[in-house]
């Protein structure tokens, strides 16, 4: 209930999370708001199941930028101004190419470029590669 307290309390008194924190925008090691069972869902990519229902309802698609938190919009840029006016994907550029490996003015960088260069070869090209990166795990942290 309090995850935005915990998280400031824990990278108040861990340096290294912090920097982490700051450069990726995500914790890749451990994350005292995350239960084990969270931790097991998103090692399979498990918790991103739920968001079928959002695509379902019309308020996401497939393949798009990522959902960002109001938190993370003025760190966005320029780029926060094309990026938002796009339906958010359960899948998109950043996650097929390096997902939480990517620090995040890439990964802003990475979703803007798709927005700019759409197709629906793109689109589906991206739906194939992410089943191929979430069978490795790579980047699921």
């Amino acid at each position: 209930m309090n995850n935005e307290e915990i998280l400031r309390q824990y990278l108040a008194s861990n340096p290294a999370a912090k920097e982490e924190w700051e450069k990726y925008a995500k914790l890749k090691g451990r994350d005292p708001r995350v239960t084990r069972v969270g931790r097991l869902l998103r090692k399979f990519s498990l918790d991103e199941l739920p968001r079928i229902f959002n695509v379902l309802k019309g308020e996401m698609s497939l393949a798009g930028p990522r959902p960002y938190l109001p938190r993370e919009r003025l760190r966005m840029g320029t780029t926060r101004k094309t990026i938002l006016l796009a339906r958010p994907g359960i899948t998109g550029l950043w996650q097929v190419s390096g997902r939480n490996d990517i620090d995040y003015p890439e990964r802003v960088r990475l979703e803007s470029w798709y927005l700019r260069n759409w197709s629906l070869w793109l689109d589906i090209t991206l739906l194939i590669r992410t089943v191929g990166v979430v069978l490795a795990r790579r980047g699921a942290y």
